[in-house]
C-alpha cells in the first residue's frame, strides 16, 4: 500500500461533472435537433457516437468512484491511498472504456451488428493466437491486483530478484531492488513463481551464504558466537537470539555455511549496514587465519 499523489478526488469529481454536462448537452440536442444537425448529418452521427461512449463511461466513472470511496472508508485509509484493489478497479475501468470506444466507432461508421460480430470474432481469434502471452499476462495481472497476498509497497523475492513492488500493470510487475534499479517481471512469471513476501511477516530475514576451508575447523556454534559480537551494536534492529548459522554442505575442501538474521522491521539502510558488517567480519576472520598459517610456515 503506497500513496498515490497524482490521484485527487476533487479532480475526479470535476471530470465526472464535465462528462455529465457534455452528455446532457448531447442528449438535449438529440431530442431537440438543432439546425446544425439537419444541415450537417455527419455532425449528428458523430455526436451520437460520442453519446454511445460517454454515457457508459460516465456510469463506469461514478460506480468506480463509489466503490473506491466505500473501500477507503471500510479500511480507514487516507483519501490518496493506492493499493491493489484500487489499481485493479482502475485497470478494469480502462478496459471497459476501450470496449465502449470500439462500440462508438462501430456506430459512427454504420457497421451492422452481424458484420461487427463476424469481424470481432475473426479479430479476437487472431489476437488470441498472436498475443497469447500478452493476454495471459493481463489475466494474471488482474488476479494479482485483486489478491490480498501482494500489495503495492511490499518487499518480495521472486527467484533471484528481490525488491519493493512499485506498480502492477496489465503486463508486468515493477520492482525496485536494493540498488534502486527497476526490475520488470512479466505477470505470468510472477503468477507461476514462488514468491516470498517479507512484508507480510512479523520479522524480516537476512541471509548470507559463505564458505570456509575445512582446515579452519570452524563450527556453526563458533561462528554464531563470533558474529553475535559483530551485530551487538545493531540490537535495536535485530531480534534477540535471531542469528543462526547453518551448515549447507560439506565438500572436499570447504564447508558452505548460511547465516540467517531475524530483523525486527524492514529497513533497507540498516539491512545493508548489517550485511556489510557480517561480510567484513567473515573476510577479516579468513584473512587472520590465512596470515596465521603463513607465519607458521615461515
Amino acid at each position: 500500500m503506497i500513496e498515490d499523489r497524482e490521484r485527487k478526488t476533487g479532480k475526479e469529481l470535476l471530470m465526472i461533472f464535465g462528462k455529465a454536462v457534455v452528455y446532457l448537452f448531447l442528449v438535449y440536442f438529440y431530442i431537440n435537433k438543432p439546425l446544425l444537425y439537419i444541415n450537417y448529418p455527419g455532425i449528428e452521427k458523430t455526436a451520437g457516437a460520442v453519446m454511445v461512449f460517454l454515457g457508459p463511461s460516465l456510469i463506469i466513472s461514478v460506480v468506480r468512484l463509489i466503490i473506491i470511496y466505500w473501500y477507503i472508508r471500510k479500511h480507514k485509509f487516507k483519501s490518496n491511498v493506492k493499493d491493489n484493489f484500487i489499481l485493479g478497479i482502475n485497470r478494469i475501468e480502462s478496459i471497459l472504456n476501450t470496449v465502449f470506444m470500439v462500440v462508438a466507432a462501430v456506430t459512427l461508421f454504420d457497421i451492422t451488428l452481424d458484420r461487427f460480430i463476424f469481424s470481432v470474432s475473426i479479430v479476437a481469434a487472431a489476437i488470441a493466437v498472436t498475443f497469447k502471452d500478452y493476454i495471459n499476462n493481463m489475466i494474471n495481472g488482474l488476479i494479482i491486483m485483486f489478491s490480498d497476498r501482494l500489495s503495492l509497497g511490499d518487499h518480495i523475492r521472486i527467484g533471484d530478484h528481490e525488491g519493493k513492488i512499485l506498480d502492477i500493470t496489465l503486463i508486468n510487475m515493477i520492482l525496485q531492488n536494493e540498488d534502486s534499479d527497476m526490475v520488470i517481471i512479466p505477470n505470468s512469471l510472477a503468477f507461476s513463481s514462488v514468491i516470498v513476501n517479507q512484508s507480510k511477516q512479523n520479522t524480516k530475514k537476512l541471509s548470507i551464504e559463505f564458505d570456509m576451508s575445512l582446515a579452519n575447523g570452524f563450527t556453526p556454534e563458533y561462528l554464531e558466537n563470533h558474529l553475535n559480537k559483530v551485530i551487538h551494536s545493531y540490537s535495536e534492529n535485530v531480534v534477540e537470539g535471531g542469528l543462526t548459522v547453518k551448515t549447507i554442505a560439506i565438500n572436499k575442501d570447504v564447508v558452505i555455511f548460511k547465516v540467517m538474521i531475524l530483523l525486527k522491521r524492514y529497513d533497507k539502510v540498516k539491512e545493508r549496514e548489517i550485511r556489510r558488517a557480517i561480510n567484513t567480519a567473515l573476510i577479516r576472520l579468513s584473512a587472520t587465519l590465512h596470515g596465521t598459517k603463513e607465519n607458521k610456515l615461515s
